[in-house]
């Protein structure tokens, strides 16, 4: 009963160490990320460099409409660089521009 006891506590902390060595190499991935877009009202950079599922969701919240269409347009500016007009405030645009 002892041994099984010693092996459960080896593979215990063998699972740890590995995942303290995981952890920082997913880190360093993070820092390579490419479809970053902005979010702006009018000329007022209110999100830049962002992932774009922050970016729709903000844009989303700021517009007052769903997270899904907003997206979708944060995709495609990502990957094409094709400036989104999400809704207007007044006679400000909020507006998804790709990361340059």
């Amino acid at each position: 009963m002892l041994s099984i006891r010693k092996i459960g506590a080896a593979l215990f902390a063998t699972a740890i160490l590995g995942a303290g060595i995981a952890g920082p190499a997913a880190a360093q991935n993070n820092s390579r990320q490419n479809g970053l877009v902005n979010v702006s009202v009018g000329n007022v950079n209110i999100l830049n460099n962002a992932n774009v599922g922050i970016a729709a969701n903000v844009a989303a919240a700021v517009c007052g409409v769903n997270v899904g269409p907003v997206a979708i347009l944060a995709v495609n500016t990502a990957a094409t660089g094709t400036q989104h007009t999400v809704c207007t405030i007044g006679d400000q645009a909020v507006t998804l521009t790709q990361a340059q």
